[in-house]
């Protein structure tokens, strides 16, 4: 029998998760020199580098005093929730781990919340002690108190913390004296987290997330809980409802640093990946093939928000994209509802649309960028937030949001926050910043972020939970201003520009092709209009002085995704192509939308 701690750690958006777990494999001369750390290991898909945060939880081990610790990297942000809760049930011990000059985040707590009600024992990592105005021990005591809130019991309060700098690569039980490196951690990692409990009989192992290869295809990965596994074993797959169905393990792996190592067996308490069981889902057990017995599944968080999925059906349709008809978008929808566990799919109104449900802005946009960078050309209409009747009341999620401002911008901040039928909670200075807590209604967080960054100057940092549906809280205030809407199909002119300036502002260069019914700027009045920004001087053969000055245009206003889908209306859908990005009315003529609008 070997030695295993499984460990999954847990932390807020950039606080330093998966640059610890680098530090962990270079300790353990899994990679080849100082110089690949620059790179992330893990983030390794094209969107978590680019906005450095982690999507799909990963599985890494490491090799230590002859014990094997594997490591599970997990998301911070609440919108990937329903990869948290599966990851937990891999591990038998959380590392928490926290700037020390941020201190505890909401989503920290959202997903140390789940720990803690599992029964995982906490180690407490403060990293970044070479921020500057970094005060350790003050959030040392934050994450006691957290704690504390959180309902832990004794032995869980009793955690170790230690401190350090991912980063620099060294790890202390004191931080004022720094080492060489993170041979501590590792040591507590070892002393403080239990070693899973070895149980004989029949095996069973719950399917806790998964993996895909195009070659095998789905791969099941979860933490056997009793028994043994074996290469070639016949199993039964429990699935819900109580359906059993017969099958066998083709191949058994085991992660060995980056890579996946074939074995002939798997002991109780490891993490494996187990090849060539069908149609299994997240939550079913592998058991015994003559008398199975199922653990209990796993509960995912329900989605709160949905968008309608169509095919691109606008005049520039085909130009750039691979991916065009109704049956590429529901093969891959299909394939990643595999995946995402907290994605639901519908059919919608006609054969060309799809409605697609998930945990917020953030997770369904994630998934619109990955298809378009696939080569998939598709259309989205405005996001929806999903009510619930309870009691005979009409309820809508609400979120726990708090908001990071510099003091001068605090009163922008809340008034910002309470037109969208915020209510404040907590107010509390925190040296130069004012740390603000909310409870707003899922709808109110669309376009927030984006709203506040511009109000405070970049300087705000937001983040959010979900914390319950509750009795519905009235309208919330649009956006005022209507949109201004491309005439006829042609090449935009900066002499048509340059006349409309006073109309409004607008979202594209001179020069750009635009559709008619396409929404090329917004207008300073609260209706649409609609222009001609395809219009050409007309040329004589007169010339006096002064008639052509040159044009001044003031750069275009760009979107990006998430602020695009936030700041269309209800008549508006966003075009993505892999190339561009364009709104539009759903009714491209004008005189069709006038009678749709009377109607």
């Amino acid at each position: 029998m070997q030695d295993i701690r499984n460990v999954a750690i847990i932390a807020h958006v950039d606080h330093g998760k998966t640059t610890l777990v680098d530090r962990m494999i270079y300790q353990a001369k899994l990679t080849r020199k100082a110089e690949d750390l620059g790179e992330l290991i893990l983030d390794n898909n094209d969107l978590e580098r680019e906005r450095g945060i982690t999507i799909l939880a990963k599985n890494v081990s490491v090799p230590y005093k002859d014990v094997k610790i594997n490591i599970i990297d997990t998301p911070g942000h609440a919108d990937f929730g329903g990869e948290v809760e599966r990851v937990l049930n891999m591990a038998d011990g959380v590392l928490l781990l926290v700037d020390a000059f941020e201190g505890t985040m909401p989503q920290t707590r959202f997903v140390l919340q789940k720990a803690l009600e599992m029964g995982k024992k906490p180690i407490v990592v403060i990293n970044k002690v070479d921020k500057l105005n970094c005060r350790p021990e003050e959030v040392n005591e934050e994450v006691f108190d957290l704690m504390f809130a959180l309902n832990a019991t004794e032995e869980q309060l009793d955690f170790k913390t230690v401190y350090g700098s991912a980063k620099q690569g060294w790890m202390s039980l004191d931080w004022r004296k720094p080492t060489n490196d993170i041979t501590v951690l590792l040591d507590t990692i070892i002393e403080e987290i239990p070693a899973p409990q070895v149980v004989e009989g029949t095996p069973q192992m719950l399917i806790s997330s998964l993996e895909y290869s195009p070659y095998v295809g789905r791969i099941a990965v979860g933490r056997i809980t009793r028994g043994t596994l074996r290469s070639g074993m016949p199993v039964s797959l429990c699935k819900r409802y109580d359906i059993v169905e017969k099958q066998k393990v083709k191949e058994l792996m085991v992660f060995e640093g980056l890579e996946k190592k074939k074995v002939e067996q798997v002991q109780c308490g490891d993490i494996c990946a187990v090849v060539g069981i069908d149609g299994f889902e997240i939550g079913d057990t592998i058991a015994d093939f003559e008398n199975p017995e199922a653990l209990p599944p796993i509960a995912v968080d329900e989605p709160t928000m949905s968008m309608v999925f169509t095919i691109n059906d606008s005049p520039f349709f085909g130009r750039e994209g691979k991916f065009v008809t109704s049956r590429h978008i529901k093969e891959r929808l299909e394939r990643e509802l595999e995946k995402n566990l907290a994605l639901r799919v519908k059919p919608g109104v006609n054969a060309d649309s799809f409605v697609v449900y998930g945990r917020g802005v953030l997770h369904l946009s994630i998934l619109i960028e990955t298809m378009r960078r696939e080569g998939f050309e598709l259309q989205v209409g405005q996001p929806r937030v999903l009510d619930k009747t309870i009691g005979g009341k009409r309820c809508e999620p609400i979120e726990f949001l708090t908001i990071d401002v510099p003091e001068e911008f605090v009163g922008r901040a809340i008034e910002m926050t309470t037109r969208r039928k915020g209510a404040l909670i907590h107010m509390e200075t925190r040296g130069d910043r004012t740390h603000l807590d909310f409870e707003i209604p899922a709808r109110g967080l669309m376009g927030l972020r984006s709203n506040l960054l511009t109000a405070t100057q970049g300087e705000a940092v937001v983040a959010h939970r979900f914390k319950d549906y509750e009795p519905y809280k009235g309208e919330i205030e649009k956006r005022t201003n209507g949109s201004l809407v491309a005439h006829e199909t042609g090449l935009s002119v900066a002499y048509a520009m340059d006349k409309l300036q006073d109309r409004g502002r607008f979202f594209i260069d001179p020069g750009e092709e635009v559709y008619a019914g396409q929404v090329v700027g917004e207008h300073i009045r609260d209706f649409d209009l609609v222009i001609n920004i395809c219009k050409t001087k007309k040329l004589t053969n007169v010339r006096a002085a002064g008639t052509d000055e040159k044009v001044m245009l003031p750069p275009p206003i760009r979107f990006s995704l998430e602020e695009a889908l936030e700041y269309i209306q209800e008549d508006e859908l966003v075009e993505v192509t892999p190339k561009s990005m364009r709104m539009r009315k759903i009714i491209l003529d004008e005189t069709e939308r006038k009678r749709a609008s009377r109607n």
